[in-house]
């Protein structure tokens, strides 16, 4: 084992929410073959991509990202553009990567950056400071050191006997701590800890955790400098264990759902319509779904008594997915 070890304390937090977790997937992974299907990945892997974007303020959105995806023009500034080729690119190798290899993480950030940085795939040479609201909050490591401490990490990574949720989440905190790289370091710290996860349980796969990090941008932003304040890592794995299980639980949700209720092909076909234009109507569902305007209605009957839809307002309102991952 490397004699190295990141500065954190296990506490009953952690490990009550390892337990949560672990139920849970245990949930989703007994019906994965049935539920987890490419559409589903695809569909998780457009929010992850979203999320982790719009952290970095990138907010083109899920549906250029998809439309992106499917060679087709958007509108957006040619940095937006780039981004998001990039991190599709990135994320395409997500199953390939090998979790505790110093040199696939290097390649995930050339991919990621390629065309936005010229030293895309190499540590910094330079030293910086990463500015919060206040000021400069964290001053990283020297520059001439960073390899060093990279290499420790990725060896303590590897050998270490720590649970790989535990793992997962200080890597990401350690890795944002020494930011080793000139930019894109956010980006692949998540994707890094998505990594890992992966080759824990493979179910992580369809985890969109980033976009649930997005939704608590600020409590992220707040554990990491609590975290680097404290100098252990502590505070933000309590964060991020409480990020995983609130993602691996809406997933779950979703599966339990599906299971209990197998939606039909008309049904689906529904959701991904009222997801395109909230305020569609039952003329125009049943021109798109090809089916009487009398079956929609029992549609969207049943979509509502399962709770996956809701009607806002009257015949000037508009639908809500209520459950939806």
């Amino acid at each position: 084992m490397s004699s190295y070890k990141p500065p954190y304390t296990i506490t009953s937090k952690m490990v009550n929410l390892i337990s949560f977790i672990s139920e849970e997937l245990t949930r989703i992974e007994y019906n994965k073959k049935e539920i987890i299907t490419p559409q589903l990945r695809k569909k998780n892997r457009v929010k992850t991509l979203a999320g982790t974007l719009e952290i970095e303020g990138n907010f083109l959105g899920e549906e250029k990202i998809t439309a992106i995806l499917e060679g087709k023009r958007v509108l957006g500034t040619y940095q937006e553009i780039l981004e998001v080729e990039g991190a599709i690119n990135a994320y395409k190798e997500f199953e390939n990567y090998k979790f505790d290899n110093a040199q696939d993480l290097l390649k995930a950030h050339k991919t990621l950056m390629n065309g936005i940085l010229k030293t895309a795939g190499s540590f910094r040479s330079v030293n910086v400071g990463v500015g919060s609201s206040d000021g400069v909050a964290h001053v990283a490591p020297p520059h001439g050191v960073v390899p060093s401490l990279m290499r420790d990490l990725f060896e303590w990574l590897k050998k270490s006997d720590e649970h790989p949720l535990i793992k997962s989440c200080v890597f990401h905190y350690e890795f944002e701590f020494i930011h080793p790289f000139s930019d894109g370091n956010g980006r692949i710290g998540r994707l890094w800890q998505s990594v890992i996860l992966y080759h824990w349980r493979e179910v992580f796969a369809v985890m969109p955790t980033e976009s649930i990090v997005r939704d608590n941008q600020e409590h992220y932003y707040n554990a990491l400098e609590q975290s680097t304040d404290m100098g252990e890592s502590t505070i933000f794995v309590e964060f991020m264990l409480d990020v995983i299980l609130d993602t691996v639980r809406k997933v779950g949700n979703w599966v339990g759902n599906k299971v209990g209720n197998a939606l039909t092909d008309n049904q689906l076909k529904i959701m991904e319509n009222i997801k395109l234009n909230s305020k569609v109507s039952a003329t125009k569902l049943a021109e798109l779904v090809g089916i009487s305007k009398r079956k929609i209605e029992e549609n969207l009957a049943k979509l509502k008594e399962l709770k996956l839809l809701k009607r806002v307002g009257g015949t000037r309102g508009y639908w809500e997915i209520v459950n939806e991952i």
